[in-house]
């Protein structure tokens, strides 16, 4: 992946983690920080992802970057939440 793409999957990790909060149900006990580092993550795995399987070219927006780009996000916040929420 050249530096280019990363930057452009992290700006899109960034719009991604906003849009995964606000589609993700419940409180998430995430503050905007871990929410977008957590977009940013999850949009660079899921992009990656995404290219290997064929859905699209890693550092270009489209409607199928964004989509996976959200849903590595929303995995990544799941987990975070499966991992470190509040329990009780």
């Amino acid at each position: 992946m050249s530096l280019q793409g990363l930057l452009i999957w992290s700006a899109l990790g960034l719009v991604s983690g906003i849009i995964a909060k606000l589609i993700m149900p419940g409180r998430q006990g995430m503050n905007p920080i871990t929410t977008v580092l957590l977009g940013i993550i999850g949009s660079i795995i899921g992009g990656k992802l995404g290219h290997l399987i064929g859905w699209g070219v890693m550092g270009q927006f489209s409607l199928v970057g964004i989509a996976t780009a959200v849903g590595g996000a929303l995995i990544f916040m799941y987990a975070w939440r499966f991992l470190f929420g509040k329990k009780g």
